[in-house]
């Protein structure tokens, strides 16, 4: 008899049933999240037939926490089913809205009963690629968490200190995460303060900050230029904004030191991994994107069926909609969103200073594609080569990858 488990995840209690392949309900329990909670849940799979040659499936509305990663380290199979999903499977068997921890418990466990094969397992990566996705992640969240911190502070300024941005604009935009910016702004948070500051004053905060070149150089183009006459708020409201500015700063400057702390420990994480010379191996990926596209894959090979599966789930492959005689092809709204983010830094790396990678861009613009639609092409061509590439242990060979198509000589 197969018996299916499904956990409703909840905070404070973890509500457990399961049901056998009739649905009908063998189990219920509600246990915590501690070790007594967990050995009360074994105790109850053990108790329906779970054994190591044969173990029970389990589904669970969340890929993790503790409870996650204890059951995947016992070797079950374990699925994460999306909360959204599970909400269209409760409206299979009522329409009255009606919702309890139990009864999601009873929704998750039929639906490994009735559609196992359409859902996915959680893959069986190694706890380095686990710790590699996990530290990605973070120092890409940390990353944004820098951007919002510079474009706050950056409104700010143009409020009462427009003349600060224009005097740190790079081409187009003042980068503020910059560490010369960040130690100006920190001595000269308003323009009253700017015009007292000496040159020495300058060169010693850009010291401070790990310049090592052109020090006086830049400290009197940075002094002559905060120098300038500009429109200026009133004394009172400049020293108001002024502190407001230094809080922003500090919010800045501890997101830039993350950034830099968790890049470091990507990094170091990703050179250990068996795939960092395979996945370095192809243009544009270097550490930081390499170990973004692996936190994504994953290193189980069994995760993926073919090199389409992956492009789906990136959402590079594009999606076909018919109806009648209505046929709509367009990329994909829905995909790992993660995955999308590095594989468009990765394809924009490669055709700037990869020739093959630059020639098949420029093919797909000739061939009418815009601009992301010909460079979402690049991305899907280069990731069906890096799954070649990891299944069968090769590196990178650009005459093989971007092979001329061979003329067709039947008669």
């Amino acid at each position: 008899m197969k018996v299916f488990c499904g956990i409703d995840w909840a905070e404070g209690h973890h509500d457990i049933a399961l049901v056998d392949e009739s649905g009908r309900l063998i189990a219920k329990k509600r246990i915590s999240e501690t070790v007594a909670g967990f050995a009360e849940l074994t105790a109850m799979l053990a108790a329906a037939g779970d054994t190591a040659e044969d173990p029970i499936p389990v589904a669970i509305e969340t890929p993790r926490g503790l409870l996650v990663a204890a059951l995947r380290a016992t070797g079950r199979p374990v699925y994460a089913i999306n909360p959204m999903a599970v909400a269209r499977y409760r409206e299979r068997h009522t329409v009255s809205r009606g919702k309890s921890d139990h009864a999601d418990a009873m929704t998750l466990a039929n639906i490994l009963r009735t559609d196992l094969h359409a859902h996915r397992r959680l893959p069986a990566d190694t706890h380095l690629a686990q710790a590699i996705a996990l530290l990605a992640r973070a120092h890409q969240d940390a990353t944004r968490h820098r951007t919002k911190a510079s474009n706050e502070l950056r409104s700010l300024l143009r409020e009462y200190y427009p003349a600060f941005l224009e005097t740190f604009a790079d081409k187009t935009a003042s980068n503020l995460a910059t560490a010369d910016a960040r130690a100006t702004l920190a001595i000269a948070p308003t323009a009253a303060a700017a015009t007292k500051l000496s040159k020495a004053r300058i060169a010693a905060a850009l010291r401070r900050a790990g310049r090592q070149r052109r020090i006086d150089t830049t400290a009197a183009r940075l002094h002559a230029a905060l120098r300038e006459p500009q429109l200026r708020q009133a004394k009172l409201v400049e020293q108001a904004m002024g502190r407001q500015a230094l809080a922003l700063l500090a919010v800045l400057d501890t997101e830039c030191r993350n950034v830099d702390e968790l890049g470091e420990a990507v990094d170091e994480a990703f050179q250990q991994h068996p795939d960092h010379a395979i996945i370095t191996s192809f243009p544009g990926l270097a550490d930081n994107t390499g170990a973004r596209i692996l936190a994504e894959l994953g290193d189980d090979r069994t995760r993926f069926t073919d090199a389409r599966a992956v492009k789906a789930y990136a959402g590079s492959a594009p999606i076909t909609r018919a109806s009648g005689r209505s046929i709509c092809i367009t990329h994909r709204r829905v995909k790992n969103d993660r995955l999308a983010a590095a594989g468009w830094a990765w394809a924009f790396a490669a055709l700037a200073h990869d020739d093959h990678a630059n020639s098949h861009y420029r093919q797909r613009r000739d061939h009418g594609d815009r601009h992301p639609a010909a460079l979402r092409h690049l991305f899907n061509r280069m990731l069906g080569q890096l799954y070649y590439c990891l299944q069968t242990g090769q590196h990178y060979q650009p005459h093989k990858a971007f092979a001329a198509p061979q003329p067709d000589l039947g008669v």
